[in-house]
């Protein structure tokens, strides 16, 4: 028997193959091996939107120079020369608000769920019969005079000679988010998962290559693109302050983004969001750092100047409990304010930054008031134990306190209370930098060195109580009768001007024009109104009602076991009540702001 034979013998006996179940989502062919409707639409499917892209691009490529033709167009034909960088060119008319810049930012830079680079906003205007709706897009916009570099602590921001494109050094950043609230265009983007901030650099790495960002190679009209501008240009352009149409003014920070349309928009174009207003993050942890630094800060200060006003032996008896009892406030503070931070462990990088941020510069004064009060602190418990004529070889019956006074000990308090009133001071330019009209140097002045007298006269009643307690009536008694009416009086006078201070933002409501502190007076009276109306009852009762009810029974010096209760219950009552009205005004002061931005939507 031939090969051939066995081979057709073999293929008649051998049993037909029974045919495997489809694989789901396999595609099924048809019968005679033609293509249906439906075998076409599940091999769609299977090729992704960026697969069908590269697909045509490649098929472009091959044919001809048509999509590198498109994309070179949307480049600069040359490098920045001196006096030149790049920027972002937006074309309005062409802007269709589809988005797909947004998508191709987030998904070629990895970027989080909820964090974008670029986003789409919408203006609106025009009348009833003519309304006109216009998309703008917009990311960071390298700015000639970046504030979030100028503000970081860190130095995690560079702006690049050549290029000019201001990027953001992630490994250099500890999280403090103060880029966030300087930047009116709201470009920095905080990364809670990360711990850090990141932002929009243009996509160097392809411009390094020849190759456009992937938001302007993304746009199917071509909306975006890469331009070389003249700084000198640039500067002259922001005189006229025109930008965008609700847009913060050019001026504050230079931005190098050019909006162009042929149309002639309506005068009444604003922001889709104009009208609405939301509360903006409270930052808790600055909440307690402010209020607590500024209470230490007053504490000292008020010691200082009961040794002014009532000077003697009995000030100095009194004064290592209350500089204990403001030391431990102000360290409290400063171990909050590092729960701030996105990556503590770095906070040792705070003071880099000091030749331009006013954020390295509170830090360093606080850290010098906190190494002073600390000193202050050890030097006051020592000289009530008489320790410094100890150590001089003095006679007991020498007065230790005066001699201390007479020099180190009255040097050191003042230098105490000035740094502490330095860096109250630093805080107030922090927030001023931020150009928010709510957070302006003259009323953040205001509010942070009130509040520091309010928390420094309240706090003043602690050592009172604990002297109190601590079973020295007489002492307390003595102490309560001469300091009792001028704490009371100072409290009363520094609550009433804070209150009637705070009251004042109200009057934007009666404002024709939606300004920014109408509509932190909106914020107040609306989504924060149960938070005003508890702040203010915190204030009326602990700076008003509690001193002056001290005031009316003649400050009642402790002398029974009965009175001692009412005595720490009332001073208790006082500070407690101070202190969260001071708290609540400081989360109004975070969570009320009306912060600039690009148009949004709704």
């Amino acid at each position: 028997m031939t090969v051939s034979e066995n081979v057709a013998l073999e293929s008649e006996a051998a049993p037909e193959p029974v045919p495997s179940p489809p694989v789901a989502g396999a595609t099924v062919a048809s019968p005679a091996g033609a293509s249906t409707l439906v075998d076409r639409y599940l091999k769609e499917q299977q090729v992704t939107a960026v697969a069908r892209f590269a697909q045509a691009h490649d098929a472009a490529h091959a044919g001809g120079p048509a999509l590198a033709g498109r994309y070179s167009a949307l480049m600069p034909a040359t490098p920045p020369a001196a006096g030149q960088q790049y920027a972002f060119d937006v074309d309005l008319d062409a802007c269709s608000g589809c988005k797909s810049c947004v998508a191709a930012c987030h998904s070629l830079n990895g970027l989080e769920e909820e964090e974008s680079w670029r986003d789409v906003g919408l203006l609106h205007g025009g009348s009833r019969s003519l309304p006109v709706v216009q998309h703008v897009t917009t990311a960071c916009h390298h700015c000639l005079d970046p504030a979030c570099m100028h503000a970081c602590p860190v130095e995690a921001y560079e702006k690049d000679p050549v290029t000019g494109i201001v990027k953001h050094l992630d490994d250099q950043c500890f999280g403090c988010q103060y880029c966030t609230l300087a930047c009116p265009y709201e470009a920095p983007k905080y990364s809670r998962s990360k711990g850090i901030v990141r932002k929009c650099d243009m996509c160097s790495d392809r411009l390094a290559e020849g190759e456009a960002p992937a938001c302007v190679q993304s746009c199917p009209n071509g909306a975006i693109a890469i331009r070389v501008v003249d700084v000198e240009q640039v500067v002259e352009e922001s005189e006229t302050h025109l930008f965008v149409p609700g847009a913060p003014e050019p001026a504050l920070t230079l931005p190098t983004t050019a909006y162009r349309t042929e149309r002639v928009l309506p005068r009444n174009m604003v922001p889709a969001d104009y009208h609405t207003v939301r509360p903006e993050q409270a930052h808790w942890s600055l909440i307690l750092m402010l209020a607590l630094t500024q209470l230490s800060v007053g504490a000292f200060l008020v010691e200082r100047l009961l040794e002014l006003l009532v000077p003697g032996a009995l000030t100095a008896s009194i004064r290592p409990v209350h500089s204990a009892s403001a030391l431990v406030f102000g360290l409290l503070a400063l171990g909050v304010s590092v729960l701030h931070l996105g990556r503590p462990r770095y906070a040792y990088r705070a003071v880099l930054g000091l030749r331009h941020s006013w954020l390295s510069r509170e830090i360093l004064a606080f850290g010098v008031f906190a190494g002073l009060a600390v000193i202050y602190a050890a030097w006051s418990w020592a000289a009530s134990a008489g320790w410094p004529g100890r150590l001089a070889g003095w006679e007991l019956t020498v007065a230790p306190v005066a001699a201390v006074e007479a020099g180190f000990g009255w040097w050191l308090g003042w230098g105490v209370a000035l740094s502490g009133a330095a860096g109250v001071l630093c805080s107030v330019m922090v927030y001023d930098y931020t150009k928010r009209d709510f957070w302006n140097g003259p009323a953040t002045a205001g509010r942070f060195f009130l509040t520091t007298a309010v928390l420094g006269l309240a706090a003043a009643w602690l050592p009172l109580s604990i002297v109190a307690a601590a079973g020295d009536e007489a002492l307390a008694g003595v102490a309560i009768d001469r300091y009792g009416p001028l704490l009371c009086r100072g409290l009363i006078v520094a609550t009433a001007v804070k209150l009637l201070f705070e009251a004042a933002v109200f009057r934007h409501l009666a404002s024709r024009s939606t300004t920014s502190l109408k509509r932190t007076a909106w914020l107040m009276t609306g989504a924060l109104s149960n938070v005003t109306m508890a702040r203010f009852a915190a204030g009326l009762l602990g700076g008003l009602a509690m001193p002056g009810l001290l005031l009316l029974s003649r400050v009642p010096a402790p002398s029974g076991q009965g009175q001692d209760l009412v005595f720490a219950v009332l001073v208790g009552m006082l500070f407690l009540a101070c202190l969260a009205g001071e708290l609540l005004e400081r989360y109004l002061f975070f969570a009320a702001v009306a912060s600039p931005r690009m148009p949004g939507t709704l």
